[in-house]
């Protein structure tokens, strides 16, 4: 049997280790970092394609409203809510359309390749939103 022990020098990395993380989850929780309540002043819309050819284009608003993309291959049941869009049903075997979850920013796109559906966000974002981030060269 093996019996071990921690040294003085092992606890206080692990306590070190402990605080930033916690630091940093309460920063994050402070500081309201969830997308599911983010309230866009500008205008945003899902563009709904299958086959590559627009099948609907939907505003995103904070009320529930639902579409349904029905097609020879299969179906999807989308909902928009809260700003944004993600898919709630399908019958395509790997469900993996439903790994994206709710996408509420322009550019962010939901692909269900059996249905050969792509869900894009697109519209103008307010202004805080258009700054450039970083540069890469």
């Amino acid at each position: 049997m093996i019996h071990r022990t921690f040294k003085q020098g092992d606890l206080v990395l692990i306590a070190v280790i402990l605080s930033i993380a916690l630091l940093i989850l309460g920063a994050r929780w402070v500081l309201g970092s969830s997308e599911a309540t983010v309230n866009p002043t500008g205008n945003y819309h899902a563009t709904i394609k299958v086959d590559n050819k627009i099948y609907k284009t939907v505003e995103l608003t904070a009320e529930t409203q639902y579409v349904e993309v029905q097609t020879s291959r299969g179906y999807d049941r989308l909902k928009i809510h809260d700003y944004g869009i993600e898919v709630i049903e399908s019958d395509c075997p790997q469900k993996i359309c439903f790994t994206f979850g709710q996408i509420t920013k322009p550019g962010d796109v939901i692909i269900c390749l059996p249905l050969r559906m792509i869900i894009e966000i697109g519209g103008q974002a307010p202004d805080s939103q258009t700054e450039i981030d970083a540069e890469v060269y």
